[in-house]
């Protein structure tokens, strides 16, 4: 396929982001819909006589759809290395779609009985496949068509459209708390946004259509087969593990601030729905705008110094802010907490993308960096709703979850610190196989 010149112009910058982020956005707002309605989801499909466990049932559901990640990105990944970033692009936005509608559509429990639960988890598994390699086709992509010098402010915009999700879905959670009982939602309403994901879904295939491929894959001569793919993938093992411990960090502090937070605000501070919406929404705000921030200033100082100056901060405040929130559990303090744990997130992340799509060697990029994360939202990320609401429970200490942020904070730090030497030796061995101008 032929290369479009006004993919590496400024002025087609923004459209270019655009089009090839539009699909993740559709990814990560049914994540955060199933998050926000985990309660209202417990009750359609696995009612019981214990809320805590029907509850818990819901987010292991919602964790299940990371178990497939691994193998999205090992699969997926392999076809987007092989057949082109924009076909594959569009295959993942295609999977995605069917897990969406099998949600939005299966009836519950009362009227299908066990069938009905069964189908939700194919819905999620689907989807987890699906988003395996998502995440990482989309940041490859604009890693490869970024012009010199802007690439962390080009990748951020990867995470930057989970927050037009996160936002969109609060929105959307706040009008139906406006419009609707809350009886109606949580027996009918919580359907909405995922049918609303559905109708986006023909705009989002119409806008991906109009992505060429990159430059730099159409250049190469040769393609790898899923056979070298894995080889690759295997010799590179070291690397990968340490760009998993990079991802736990981002991955733990975005789903614990945005798909985590309505639960939280809910069912542990006893705030409102409204009220942990409106969080959620002034959070994915917050995001948005420190990520392209912070990305653009990694372009100019560096990925590992943002790296270890955010990891250390994470290690230093997450427990302490979480304990002193649930000492005095208002709404005030409880916004305050989450943008302060944003700012950090945001500030780690708008670096850490970028830097691992630059550490992975150029031909297993889309697959080496899809399999990094997706095992780290497999292994944490994904089970973060989960593990603190059981962290809470075991403990009867509602500051647990600062614990399990802290823990993932020094995977973080641990992760950036090796991968320098890591990166160092692997360019020894293949000179010239990475990007990385930054690192």
């Amino acid at each position: 396929m032929s290369h479009t010149p006004s993919l590496q112009k400024p002025q087609g910058s923004a459209r270019t982001i655009f089009n090839v982020t539009s699909g993740n956005f559709l990814e990560m707002y049914d994540f955060m819909v199933f998050g926000y309605y985990a309660t209202a989801i417990a009750k359609t499909f696995f009612p019981g006589d214990d809320p805590f466990a029907s509850l818990m049932l819901t987010l292991m559901t919602f964790g299940a759809g990371f178990l497939m990640r691994p193998l999205g990105a090992i699969v997926l990944g392999a076809y987007i290395d092989h057949h082109g970033r924009r076909k594959g692009l569009l295959l993942t936005l295609g999977l995605m779609a069917i897990g969406t509608l099998t949600i939005a559509l299966v009836p519950g429990y009362a009227t299908l009985g066990a069938a009905a639960p069964i189908l939700i988890l194919l819905g999620r598994l689907l989807q987890g496949f699906s988003a395996g390699v998502e995440l990482g086709g989309v940041s490859v992509y604009l890693a490869e068509v970024a012009p010199k010098g802007r690439k962390g402010f080009f990748v951020s915009w990867q995470s930057g459209s989970q927050q037009i999700a996160v936002i969109f879905a609060a929105l959307l959670g706040l009008l139906l708390n406006h419009l609707l009982a809350k009886e109606a939602v949580t027996e009918w309403g919580w359907r909405i946004p995922f049918v609303v994901g559905c109708m986006i879904v023909p705009f989002l295939f119409w806008v991906r259509r109009m992505l060429e491929e990159t430059e730099a894959f159409s250049q190469r001569k040769q393609h790898p087969t899923m056979q070298q793919i894995m080889r690759s993938l295997a010799s590179n093992w070291a690397l990968v593990l340490a760009g998993m411990l990079m991802v736990v960090t981002t991955t733990v502090m975005f789903y614990m601030i945005t798909a985590f937070t309505p639960t939280f605000g809910k069912t542990v501070l006893m705030m409102s729905d409204k009220e942990s919406f409106l969080v959620t929404l002034c959070v994915g705000v917050s995001n948005l705008i420190w990520l392209p921030l912070m990305g653009a200033l990694s372009d100019r100082i560096g990925r590992r110094p943002l790296l270890i100056t955010f990891t250390l901060l994470m290690i230093l405040t997450t427990w302490p802010v979480l304990h002193w929130l649930v000492g005095s559990p208002t709404f005030a303090h409880l916004m305050e907490a989450e943008l302060w744990l944003s700012f950090l997130y945001a500030s780690y992340n708008g670096a850490m993308v970028v830097y691992l799509a630059e550490i992975m060697p150029a031909e297993v990029r889309a697959s080496g960096f899809s399999l990094a994360y997706s095992l780290a939202t497999a292994l944490f990320g994904g089970f973060t709703p989960a593990i603190s609401s059981y962290l809470i429970h075991a403990t009867g200490d509602k500051a647990m979850p600062g614990v399990w942020l802290t823990f993932a904070a020094v995977c973080g730090l641990i992760g950036t610190l090796l991968i320098g030497r890591m990166v160092r030796q692997y360019r020894a061995r293949h000179s010239g196989a990475t990007a990385g101008a930054s690192i």
